[in-house]
């Protein structure tokens, strides 16, 4: 990671900065032209679960069919309520498989409270509950419309992942320069923040039916698929019409307005705090918040994040100042 990238978050307590966090952004605007660059975007990452938005095109571009809300759930990473469990064991079904055919490990809900209740009424870690469960189930279903092994869908060198490698340099426009393995186990491919950007512009603007925009439709249709009921990537996606948005582990966030303006975020010690501040910060940039019916309440809310001393807040992680400046 390059080590020259501007502090883009600062943690302040008690009116004094105790952590700073670096990364690197780009931010481009309705033509495409880059338009916000902090640090050096360009650099390759593993963009994580932000992946997940050109996984699913590979899907259909491969004979999957799905639509709605179990399109949003195959794109997303969703916090294991009970309706993401039924829309994983449906994707499943339709296909003639079951659970057992799932590769992902094991994991507790995201969400807390779900993962609470689960340990209270005796149960345990789930292939189901674990976040990319949507994915994997489409995976296997892909193989299924396909004609392929359901069998080492999760190795580097089967029919799937090479469509989806493919979809990944066609969308960002970019060779990948590593693979690697995500935190599910599937294959993971390294690109530049900027080709992030320009993946989830390129979802937003592509012609209605295509595999690209039935993705961008079903996941800003349906956005507490992608992520859960109370995330923030379902709350700015309701806050502003239009917005696309996938976070990624590791302080990655991706995002795209309905006319083309999008960004993409890398924080490089990847605190997870740091990524929706920076998100915000760069969507106002944009302009994002000039949208019809954006709600400056919940952008003001979620563009800093609490700290607490005691039982009351005495300070906040949020944009460092000056760093970005709206038109």
């Amino acid at each position: 990671m390059v080590e020259t990238n501007p502090v883009l978050v600062e943690v302040e307590r008690s009116g004094f900065v105790e952590s700073r966090h670096r990364g690197s952004a780009a931010g481009l605007d309705a033509s495409g032209a880059l338009a916000v660059r902090l640090g050096a975007p360009d650099e390759p990452i593993f963009p994580r679960s932000a992946n997940k938005p050109m996984q699913a095109v590979a899907m259909l571009r491969s004979g999957l069919e799905l639509d709605g809300q179990e399109l949003a759930l195959a794109a997303g990473s969703h916090s294991g309520e009970d309706f993401h469990v039924e829309g994983a064991e449906k994707i499943l079904a339709g296909a003639g498989l079951s659970a057992e055919a799932l590769r992902c490990p094991e994991a507790w809900p995201l969400d807390r409270s779900v993962a609470i209740d689960a340990a209270r009424g005796g149960g345990g870690r789930s292939r189901l509950r674990m976040n990319c469960s949507g994915k994997h189930a489409a995976m296997l279903a892909t193989c299924v419309a396909a004609g392929w092994p359901t069998d080492g869908y999760l190795d580097a060198d089967h029919p799937l992942q090479a469509a989806v490698r493919t979809a990944v340099a066609d969308l960002t426009g970019e060779r990948p320069v590593a693979a690697g393995v995500d935190g599910c186990g599937a294959p993971l491919f390294a690109v530049s923040v900027t080709g992030v950007a320009r993946a989830f512009r390129a979802l937003v603007l592509a012609a209605p039916g295509t595999a690209e925009r039935r993705v961008a439709d079903a996941m800003r249709a349906h956005p507490h698929w992608t992520s859960g009921t109370g995330r923030e990537e379902r709350r700015l996606m309701d806050a502003v019409p239009g917005l696309l948005v996938k976070c990624g582990a590791e302080g990655v966030d991706a995002f795209a307005l309905a006319d083309g303006r999008a960004g993409a975020v890398k924080i490089d010690d990847g605190a997870m705090r740091a990524r929706t501040p920076v998100t915000v910060a760069l969507l106002r940039a944009l302009g994002g918040h000039t949208v019809d019916g954006a709600d400056a309440a919940v952008l003001d809310e979620l563009a800093t994040v609490p700290v607490h001393g005691g039982d009351r807040q005495v300070g906040a992680v949020r944009p460092a100042p000056g760093v970005f400046k709206a038109p």
